[in-house]
């Protein structure tokens, strides 16, 4: 079976899980076609990519959602399988990462078959953690703005290898 490993970074977090996933699918019978950033549109990567049975296509969360460039591209995979995967910055909640899944598959043709999916947690750029400190600063009793905080500096950690490890087992067992 041919498959692909695709991802939009804007960090570095998502780039982290599409090269585990390629080192975890590099242990399976299957042969890829193509592993690395979302191509140009019509580009001879493009048509690679698209030739495989199965892409595993991966982004960072863009205020819910995919980035532009891959949504584009999974509207591209008419009757292939798809594996989702991303990154975002707030973690811990599982139900957040399926509503983030959820969108990213709305994006997909009727006729793709959607195998699996997995998120986690990644960091956030020190911009962010600046803009929720001004935001604690004027409300300094801000419920919310003190856990946007504890979230952030959670947040440094990931992904972790144990987030790696088990986005590369859910995709490693997709491709079975």
């Amino acid at each position: 079976m041919t498959y692909a490993v695709v991802w939009a970074s804007r960090g570095g977090n998502t780039e982290q899980v599409g090269e585990a996933i390629v080192q975890a699918l590099a242990k399976t019978n299957g042969e890829p076609v193509f592993a690395g950033s979302v191509p140009a549109a019509g580009s001879a990567e493009e048509e690679a990519l698209r030739s495989a049975g199965t892409v595993f296509a991966g982004s960072w969360t863009d205020k819910g959602d995919c980035d532009p460039a891959l949504a584009a591209l999974l509207a591209k995979l008419d009757g292939k399988r798809v594996f989702l995967f991303g990154t975002a910055g707030f973690g811990g909640d599982p139900s957040y990462f399926t509503r983030i899944l959820d969108n990213f598959k709305t994006h997909l043709p009727e006729n793709a078959r959607l195998v699996g999916g997995a998120m986690c947690q990644g960091k956030m750029g020190a911009g962010v953690r600046k803009r929720y400190e001004a935001m604690l600063a004027e409300h300094p009793d801000d419920a919310r703005a003190q856990a946007m905080i504890a979230n952030f500096d959670a947040a440094l950690a990931h992904p972790t290898a144990d987030d790696l490890a088990r986005i590369a087992a859910a995709a490693r067992e997709a491709l079975a």
